[in-house]
């Protein structure tokens, strides 16, 4: 989290041009540093840090310099709350970037709108962009209409018959089994379904349950703690067919974790980076890692942005954001990769910007949905995430 001792550091570091400016430009992370989302928050989080720097380097935005001011959302709604309401009563930012977990976002986004905060967001759930947000919200991450039709492909590429839903209540479980369905019920499949209770410390009902329809595929919906929890009782209850998973619940560090039995052989599906994109290179340049999770790539792009609308915009609200990103997301204009080519476009003339970025085209409906992003198809295979297909 931005003190006042790395404020004053970021200041003295920026160019003669911005350490003019009485103050600095606010924006806030609200990333998932600890909880279900802590093997993702802290690198969301650099990668933000790194972004602003490099806007600082470039000279700043507006001439100003900007000062990114973190906080930990905790993967928890209510600890997400009390952490936005310090960024945007306290610290006055004017943008809140990074919100992971479909449940924080919703409890955050009334928030920010009523606030005319912007917020990005890497949640999934279709009620995020159909609540009242009156534009103040844009998404990274793929919706649960893109998310379905990703899980349907899977599932119909490994030839299964009998699918089943096994996760916890949550912001998309529901829409998710409709969409999933509805996707089916041309090949004359139906998808079973039960919906837990994540708190719960043992799922051995939901998985007899599940067993009784004899299922060949299982989409084993959580997040990393209740997969855990689920995938061992699935184990224990003999289930020998495929499974299916979210990329960020069964992730590298939870094959490392977990028993080699109950993860060797599960499928998981994850939105892709842009992998060969000039956006993707530079931000792994950033991070100093030869490849970065979906999330990393999606802050990035998010930070990337939110600046360059302000840049374009010539104001720093959130209101200046919410009317002009589009203009730099799907402008008329150059095509940029980084925040930095992006502030030389506008200073050299450029009214408008078509940005690319390291998730993707980075296009938006006008609810703030992402309209179109790749997928990748990994599976565990001795004890490793191995890539199977990006579509």
């Amino acid at each position: 989290m931005l003190n006042r001792r790395t404020l004053l550091a970021a200041a003295a570091a920026a160019p003669l041009a911005a350490r003019a400016q009485d103050n600095p430009i606010r924006v806030g992370a609200l990333n998932p540093l600890t909880g279900a989302g802590g093997p993702y928050g802290p690198s969301m989080r650099a990668m933000a840090e790194a972004v602003v720097r490099t806007a600082n380097e470039a000279g700043g935005i507006l001439g100003r310099v900007v000062a990114l001011i973190g906080e930990d959302s905790q993967s928890n709604p209510d600890a997400a709350v009390r952490a936005a309401r310090k960024l945007i009563d306290v610290d006055r930012v004017s943008a809140i970037m990074g919100t992971w977990l479909s449940s924080v976002t919703m409890a955050v986004a009334p928030l920010c709108w009523e606030s005319k905060t912007f917020l990005t967001t890497t949640s999934g759930a279709d009620s995020i962009t159909l609540l009242p947000h009156q534009g103040y919200v844009i998404r990274t991450q793929p919706n649960t209409a893109l998310q379905s039709v990703a899980f349907v492909r899977l599932a119909k590429l490994l030839g299964a018959k009998k699918p089943y839903f096994l996760g916890p209540q949550t912001p998309f479980a529901e829409a998710t089994v409709l969409a999933m369905n509805q996707l089916f019920k041309p090949d004359g499949l139906s998808m079973g379904a039960t919906i837990y209770d994540a708190s719960k410390t043992s799922f051995r009902s939901e998985a007899d349950q599940a067993l009784r329809t004899q299922p060949d595929c299982i989409f084993a919906a959580g997040y990393t703690p209740d997969d855990a929890v689920l995938l061992r009782d699935l184990y224990r209850a003999g289930y020998k067919g495929t499974v299916m998973a979210f990329g960020y619940a069964v992730n590298d560090k939870f094959v490392t974790e977990q028993p080699k039995e109950i993860t060797e052989g599960i499928y998981t599906v994850s939105p892709s980076p842009s992998l060969d994109s000039p956006a993707y290179k530079n931000a792994a340049s950033l991070a100093g890692k030869a490849e970065l999770d979906p999330y990393t790539a999606q802050l990035y792009d998010q930070a990337s942005l939110v600046l360059l609308a302000m840049q374009v915009a010539g104001g720093s609200s959130g209101t200046d954001i919410r009317d002009n990103i589009r203009r730099v997301s799907q402008g008329n204009g150059p095509e940029v990769y980084s925040v930095a080519e992006g502030l030389k476009a506008l200073k050299d003339g450029a009214r408008e910007l078509s940005y690319s970025g390291a998730s993707g085209p980075c296009k938006f409906d006008e609810k703030g949905d992402i309209t179109s992003i790749k997928f990748r198809f990994d599976r565990v295979q001795g004890g490793k995430l191995v890539l199977q297909s990006i579509f």
